[in-house]
């Protein structure tokens, strides 16, 4: 029996159907409405035409309405819009947007695959701003390349850090924009847990794009020319791409009575129906399951459309056919990086109360000795109890891709995480190693499983240290000197057999080293002989990701430095640098490299280093900083990271003599006094400083910890003493007293309204815009314990430590004050 099978949009989701449908039935009459001007186009290329890297439009343009009719026997009605849906009567609406003419077309079977829309957020002055863009389909991408093309804007502002703004960001840079994006939350890429964005976000700076996170455009002012932000700074650009997400197109089965579900995304059965089974709908508009916990979610990606637009076609034509959800599997390049996702992170793990495990590693893309070696970064996590995989994270240079896809493939397999390494894998020196990366994860997962080894994880190791746990650095001495952490003691693994008289057996031990291979060693001599003990995960290379040091705001884009005038330098400089190669050495073999040679060198003298460790990049820069070395150049165009480094002039700079190289353009505070005009000064000093450029940290100890303290603080449950502290102290800002004259609280109110009618911030905006400058408010754990003070009852935004993260950044500081 002939069936008229209608179909609303086309692209990925609605050109499969319409394929597949016909490939099954050559009877059925099938007609197509697509709304632009294209019924199947690569999106997904769009960024890079638009950065031309992609160089002919029409590369772009899979399948034109004529191939579609003359192969398929299909008719395509494009530039034609659906209006309505008669459920009824089961036709549909629809006008001719061109000519005005509408239409009625009858239906026995409707495919919905009418996509997503940009979301445009609620912005002041947005309408009248002429410069400003999203990107979804051609039309858009025709409209920003023409206007790159003939205005030739020097500054764009991209509005939201997700996997199209970053995109953009690269390719508009390549086109040789500034590039500044605005991401409201504390990272880019939502969709990988902050330890991995960060490896983006430092390559992102060092490519010069400009990130601001923790802020929104509030008001566009000058026709778009001037971006306003929520924290009052203001941005001037020449164009504008809106990048904040996209949302369901449901308005037309919201008015046909379809039910939606999550985001009023258009709600489905496992065939892929509505809640009418004549009406089908596939795409990014509707709703599915997360295939890993099995929640309702949105995942606008393209294989979904596909795979859904031929199991659709494959259900009507009676053939098996159910869609159980989706992994989230995704994939995106950044400058010399990428970075992928499958299943679940840790964010999400959390918000569902799922217990997990981690696991980070950093193993070479294919065999450290064969050229081209670059460091992978890859995260698993999975349920230690029965070893179900629930996602994985990899951010690298090569490699990445296949090592996702074979994670996926074993997520797909209901592979556990220890079965990772039964998994036989290619293997040949230019490819991979004997170990592939996926198998190393898994020999990781299972040693946890079995017991062997318990692990600590990068962001509990501070909180453990302050606490007083013993935490031994077990790599050899000279790589402490190039970073390691606070409060860490150095007992090099070769030793450790030898020093195990000096390590207390009856409290915790934890370990660590670079990547985690030798704390793992460290931690089964140690285990082996009665310690109970843990191992830092992923080492320190993953816990220096997110601290202070190498912070991606640290990072500078490096191109070319002007070399000393010197007489020495310049004759120096004129000779061939000295050329290192560290490609396929994990860190710290390229510093190691770097500083073995260096010594070796006279002031003025050059070092060329190739490394395949993108983390040298940055690591170089920090490196040649302390140690009085001149950074030339840094370039990462051709996927390695190629660094010129002048040897300084005056004394030989070694790491050793280090700490009198440090930068001392900082200032630091601890914050005694829980008075409020000492609080007041404390703050306008200190915003003054960030506002000069100076990393500035206040140390809140006893009294001063009053500053920190909320107004209304939750309950929590206290001892006596604790109790009758909480009661005598004052309870927040608003109720500290005046270390003069303060009149039963009479005159702290007096000082307020002066500042008010002299329009001085308050103590609470003071606070705020300290914040909001970087200022790093810490409050003092020892304090806090004699004090009852508990982490509840203090304010957001504010760090915990003990004295040794002060005086660490009291060295580096050239003014201390006691307040």
């Amino acid at each position: 029996m002939k069936r008229t099978i209608v179909i609303i949009g086309g692209v990925a989701g609605g050109a499969s159907a319409a394929a597949r449908l016909r490939r099954l039935n050559e009877n059925d009459e099938i007609v197509m409405y697509e709304r632009g001007e294209h019924i199947s186009f690569a999106n997904c290329g769009l960024p890079y035409y638009i950065g031309e890297t992609i160089t002919k439009r029409d590369k772009l343009l899979i399948q034109s309405p004529k191939a579609m009719k003359d192969r398929f026997g299909i008719d395509v009605r494009i530039q034609t819009e659906v209006t309505a849906i008669d459920r009824q009567a089961k036709k549909v609406i629809a006008r001719n947007l061109f000519t005005g003419v509408v239409q009625e077309q009858p239906y026995d079977i409707l495919i919905m695959s009418p996509g997503a829309k940009p979301i445009v957020p609620d912005i002041q002055g947005l309408a009248a701003a002429d410069i400003v863009f999203t990107l979804r389909n051609i039309p858009d991408t025709d409209r920003i390349k023409s206007y790159v093309d003939s205005t030739k804007p020097k500054h764009v502002t991209i509005i939201g850090g997700g996997f199209i703004g970053i995109e953009m960001a690269e390719n508009l840079r390549h086109r040789g924009l500034e590039v500044s994006v605005i991401e409201r939350n504390p990272q880019v890429l939502g969709p990988l847990d902050p330890e991995m964005a960060k490896l983006i976000e430092r390559h992102l700076l060092l490519k010069g794009v400009d990130l601001i996170f923790n802020d929104g455009v509030v008001a566009l002012e000058d026709s778009g020319k001037t971006v306003k932000l929520a924290s009052g700074k203001a941005l001037a650009t020449d164009m504008i791409i809106l990048s904040v997400g996209v949302k369901p197109e449901s308005q037309l089965a919201r008015e046909a009575g379809l039910e939606l579900g999550v985001k009023e995304s258009i709600r489905v059965n496992e065939h892929l129906q509505s809640n009418d089974p004549s009406i089908y709908a596939i795409g990014d508009a509707i709703e599915v399951k997360d295939r890993v916990q099995g929640f309702e979610t949105v995942v606008p990606l393209a294989w979904g459309a596909n795979r859904q637009g031929r199991l659709v076609a494959d259900h009507i034509n009676g053939l098996q056919a159910s869609y159980h959800g989706a992994y989230g599997t995704a994939i995106v390049k950044v400058f010399d990086l990428t970075a992928a996702v499958t299943g679940n992170n840790e964010k999400t793990l959390r918000r569902l109360g799922v217990p997990y495990e981690v696991i980070h590693i950093h193993p070479s893309s294919h065999a450290s000795y064969y050229p081209g070696a670059a460091s992978i970064s890859l995260k698993l996590i999975f349920d230690k109890e029965n070893g179900k995989i629930f996602g994985a994270q990899i951010v690298g240079a090569d490699g990445v891709d296949k090592r996702l896809d074979v994670i996926a493939a074993a997520m797909r397999g209901g592979l556990k995480a220890y079965e990772l390494a039964d998994l036989e894998l290619s293997y040949a020196p230019p490819y991979s190693s004997a170990k592939d990366p996926v198998n190393m994860a898994g020999y990781v997962a299972s040693n946890i499983m079995e017991g062997l080894v318990d692990t600590l994880q990068w962001h509990e190791v501070d909180r453990y240290v302050e606490n007083g746990g013993l935490l031994i650095d077990v790599r050899d001495e000279i790589e402490r000197e190039l970073g390691y952490i606070p409060g860490s003691i150095n007992i090099p693994l070769n030793s450790l057999r030898d020093r195990l008289h000096d390590i207390p057996v009856d409290s915790e031990v934890t370990v660590s080293c670079q990547v985690g291979l030798r704390g793992y060693l460290a931690a089964r001599i140690l285990k082996q002989n009665g310690y109970k003990v843990r191992n830092v995960d992923g080492g320190y290379k993953t816990y220096s990701v997110m601290m202070d040091g190498v912070q991606p705001q640290s990072i500078k884009a490096v191109t070319t430095t002007e070399v000393s005038k010197s007489t020495e330098a310049q004759s120096n400089t004129n000779q061939p640098p000295i050329f290192v190669d560290a490609c396929g050495l994990q860190c710290p073999g390229p510093i190691m490299r770097v500083y073995e040679t260096m010594r070796g060198l006279q002031d003025g003298e050059r070092l060329e280093v190739h490394a395949t460790d993108f983390g040298f990049a940055s690591d170089i820069q920090n490196w040649s900083e302390k140690t009085g070395h001149t950074m030339e150049s840094v370039d990462t165009s051709s996927g390695i990271v190629k660094a010129v480094v002048r040897k300084g002039l005056g004394e030989t700079s070694d790491l050793s003599s280090s700490a009198s190289q440090v930068s001392t353009n900082g200032t630091t505070m601890v914050v005694f006094s829980g008075d409020l005009d000492k609080t007041i000064a404390a703050f306008i000093i200190a915003s003054g400083a960030a506002a000069m450029g100076k990393k500035v940290t206040m140390f809140f100890t006893f009294w001063g910890l009053n500053v920190l303290r909320k107004e209304d603080a939750p309950y929590v449950a206290k001892d006596g003493l604790e109790s009758m502290f909480s009661l005598m102290m004052p309870k927040g800002t608003r109720k500290l007293p005046l270390s003069k004259m303060n009149m039963g609280g009479m005159g702290a109110k007096m000082i307020r309204h002066v500042m008010k009618q002299k329009n001085v911030d308050s103590l609470e905006s003071l606070m705020q815009g300290a914040i909001q400058a970087g200022v790093k408010l810490i409050a003092c754990t020892m304090s806090m314990d004699i004090m009852g003070i508990k982490r509840e009852e203090l304010i957001d935004g504010i760090d915990y430590a003990g004295v040794a993260s002060y005086l660490g950044d009291a060295e580096d500081a050239g003014l201390n004050l006691f307040i």
